[in-house]
């Protein structure tokens, strides 16, 4: 086949397919969302270049390819929110793992087994699985042929990178996943008269089969799991200077100048419990081969130009200068300055700004149009992956959003929303006819049901696995209603209102009346505790009145009656939840151990130094344990205390949690070192940093897996440590560790009570602040002793220049 002028598509039969699917976007539009594989609108071309300078980006760079067997800690990630990849960069054979966020087995998952548990497994719960892997085979181009390699991700751009010099030639390529074309785009070049010459091949890793299609230049396949989510994929290329042809299964290409691999592919999912979670008027496959050959009408570089003006809308909303790093640690590459950063145990700033704005990065590359990040996110590199990469209610779920709207993000905190929404009628019909079953130890002795709940793990076809997780309701809504403490987003508190009213139901039925003794007077109260429930994830497993489910509850009850009380609905209904919120038993601080009580016990039941916070809860992300005379200092102490017997080694995300619970306390020492903590090199599985920056938990000695959470808990925690905010009030630098004191800034910061906050900071003072509502009117700013009152219109801004005198 001949190719046309350089970095131009070939031209190819018209649009077809495009248009079949255009119902399918209202189709679900009552659930306010679209379906995660569809056909999208035309995009947006920039009519100038959206590209940075050299040396204006925030990149990240290594001097060698990810290995074949070890993507997961050395691919660089790419994603536009629903499709993935792990990119390996090789020169002479580039590997990419594809995935797309609801490529999942298993289905409803709705029995419990006779220990009162849903089974948790790949056969019955199912797993996030890879969509496929595309190779790129270029067989003259061997690694030990090669001299220069370099390889980079460009954070502010959203785009891999690699070069290497050939012959005297040097050749270049970009990999980015564009959200507008919704397509993986690689694009080969060269400069100075070299030649690219081998195959593309794409191919399913459920023993698919792909076939090509000469007159339509692509290949692809499709297929259907058990379950009945059917699936497909499909890749073409174009080239310049050559021939690009299909041959048989595979794309080959000879002698081009330059070259450009698109490809795409999805599922039939779509996120509505009354359909079965299914679309049966999509075709995957039909539909994947309309994406890749409508994107393939436009340049590489027009593609490209589309991407990187989306992306960058969104990550510069925020930019973060933590200080200055020396010219030594400037030039070492990425891995080489993680080693140095925890073998020399000295800060460099600029790496550790990097670190964050790599977790804002994942939030933009996994969280946009589709389902929210799982405990992988949006990469894999198998169809094995530990606790098959689920949304943990517990801890992990949430965690992954708390970055989200301090991050300039919340844009990307709608997928967890949705996914929620569109989980509710399945969650609250197996809570109805399951919770109560006499198998489950946790169901409700009052023998009452009403609203809904989950289990610890959730699956995106309405199912769960493990135990029942009786306060996961009461977590999920709290991070629900906190968006838009940030946001202040009537619209979105409508929409979740249900959900907090069916949790308020859930433990309006499930929660006992006991008496309590106060040990200072003696004297006896009735109060109402939670049934019998586990601190996750250690203790008793049959405990009444656990910390964790009645602070989850009691900030349920009062999100709720402010939830009614804005929306103007339910007047009658909120007493009644605020009666019980006024009767609910709040935490002590044991006799004993002089840390506040994990279970209504002096005794510590479980594990002191578990990686779980379960206690506190409310210490973050909840906030009704302050340090700032408004909580008991006794509580406050006793919080405290059962923080520091936690200790300050733990997995990355436990190591976040930690670090924002220091934060919260103004320990700036103790947060900065749980940072440094999950920003040292992981070996042989360690807890760490991978090469590829994605934090490693060690399940067991020597066996590490990627979970993704930390790599958000940190940043958050970071973010914290700078700006702590509660409706009405923000904190200027409240943990600023003396690491970043110098100087630095940071812009963008979402506040709770509907604010930004950019600021910037000298010798630990705050220089400037500039206030800028998204929805607030009052809010005070403060730093130490001092404070200013702060009232703006929507859309306004307010700068303030003495706080720090």
């Amino acid at each position: 086949m001949d190719t046309p002028r350089p970095d131009s598509p070939p031209p190819h039969p018209s649009r077809r397919g495009l248009l079949s699917f255009a119902a399918v976007s209202g189709a679900l539009a009552a659930l306010g969302g679209t379906p995660a594989f569809a056909a999208s609108a035309a995009p947006t071309r920039p009519t100038d270049s959206p590209m940075l300078s050299k040396g204006t980006s925030t990149e990240l760079w290594w001097q060698a390819p990810a290995d074949d067997g070890s993507m997961i800690t050395q691919g660089l990630p790419v994603g536009n929110g629903r499709l993935g990849a792990l990119v390996s960069n090789d020169p002479g054979r580039e590997r990419l793992f594809l995935t797309d966020a609801t490529m999942w087995t298993g289905g409803p998952n709705s029995t419990l087994d006779d220990d009162g548990q849903f089974p948790y497994g790949r056969a019955d719960f199912g797993s996030f699985t890879l969509l496929g892997k595309l190779t790129v085979d270029i067989p003259d181009h061997d690694l030990s042929a090669v001299s220069g390699y370099r390889r980079a991700l460009d954070l502010r751009q959203g785009l891999v990178t690699a070069s290497y010099v050939r012959s005297g030639v040097t050749y270049r390529r970009q990999v980015f996943a564009s959200l507008p074309d919704d397509v993986v785009v690689l694009h080969f070049t060269q400069d100075g008269g070299g030649r690219y010459t081998g195959a593309v091949s794409l191919d399913g890793t459920h023993g698919e089969t792909t076939t090509g299609v000469p007159s339509g230049r692509y290949a692809s396949y499709g297929a259907e799991f058990p379950n009945g989510l059917r699936y497909g994929a499909a890749v073409t290329a174009y080239g310049s200077g050559g021939t690009v042809a299909v041959e048989g299964a595979r794309i080959s290409f000879r002698n081009c100048g330059s070259l450009t691999v698109i490809v795409t592919g999805g599922t039939d999912y779509a996120p509505d419990a009354a359909a079965d979670y299914r679309d049966p008027s999509l075709d995957p496959r039909k539909l994947a081969r309309a994406k890749v050959l409508d994107a393939a009408e436009h340049s590489a570089t027009t593609l490209l130009h589309t991407h990187v003006a989306d992306h960058r809308r969104l990550f510069e909303r925020m930019d973060v200068s933590l200080g200055t790093s020396t010219a030594l640690q400037r030039g070492m590459d990425t891995w080489e300055r993680i080693g140095a950063r925890h073998t020399d145990d000295t800060p460099d700033p600029e790496l550790e700004a990097s670190y964050l704005q790599f977790g804002r990065y994942l939030m933009i590359a996994g969280s946009r149009g589709s389902l929210p990040l799982n405990l992988q996110g949006l990469w894999l590199d198998g169809n094995d992956p530990d606790w098959m990469g689920d949304y943990h209610t517990d801890i992990n779920l949430q965690m992954n959003y708390w970055m989200a709207d301090r991050a300039a993000l919340s844009d990307c905190f709608d997928a967890f929303t949705d996914y929620c929404l569109a989980q509710l009628p399945s969650w609250t019909e197996l809570t109805r006819t399951h919770f109560n079953d006499p198998r489950n130890r946790y169901r409700n002795s009052t023998g009452k049901i009403a609203g809904w709940t989950v289990a610890v793990s959730t699956n995106i076809h309405g199912g769960m696995g493990w135990w029942w997780h009786p306060a996961g309701n009461a977590w999920l809504c709290n991070s629900l209603y906190e968006h838009y403490e940030f946001t202040q987003d009537r619209a979105h508190l409508a929409r979740i209102h249900p959900m907090l009213k069916g949790a308020c139901e859930f433990w309006e039925a499930r929660l006992l009346t006991t008496t309590v003794t106060d040990p200072g007077t003696g004297e006896t109260r009735e109060v109402l505790v939670a049934d019998s429930d586990w601190s996750p994830e250690h203790g008793p497993l049959d405990a009444k009145g656990i910390t964790y489910a009645q602070e989850l509850v009691w900030a349920l009850f009062d999100n709720y009656r402010t939830t009614c009380g804005v929306l103007g609905r339910d007047g009658a209904y909120a007493r009644t939840v605020a009666g019980l919120q006024k009767q609910l038993y709040l935490p002590q601080v044991s006799p004993r151990t002089g840390w506040l009580e994990e279970w209504m016990s002096p005794d510590n039941l479980g594990e002191t130094t578990h990686r779980h916070l379960s206690p506190l809860v409310q210490l973050f992300p909840g906030d009704r344990i302050r340090p700032d005379g408004s909580t008991p200092a006794e509580i406050v102490e006793g919080a405290t205390a059962l923080l520091t017997a936690r200790g300050m080694e733990s997995f990355g995300w436990a190591n976040a949690w930690r670090g924002l619970c220091w934060a919260r306390l103004k320990n700036a020492d103790n947060a900065y070192r749980l940072v440094v903590n999950n920003l040292r090199p992981s070996a042989d599985g360690s807890n760490g940093t991978a090469p590829n920056l994605f934090d490693i938990y060690e399940v067991e000695r020597g066996r590490g897996i990627f979970q993704i959470d930390g790599n958000f808990g940190t940043p958050a925690a970071m973010i914290e440590m700078l700006v702590y905010s509660r409706p009405g009030h923000v904190e200027l630098l409240p943990a600023l560790p003396e690491a970043w004191s110098e100087s630095g800034s940071i812009t963008g910061v979402g506040v709770r009570g509907g604010f930004t906050v950019d600021l910037s900071w000298r010798d630990g003072r705050p220089t400037e602040v500039t206030v800028t509502s998204v929805g607030g009117r009052t809010t005070a700013v403060a730093y130490g002793d001092r404070s200013r009152k702060v009232t703006l219109s929507p859309g306004r801004s307010v700068t303030l220049r003495d706080l720090g005198r």
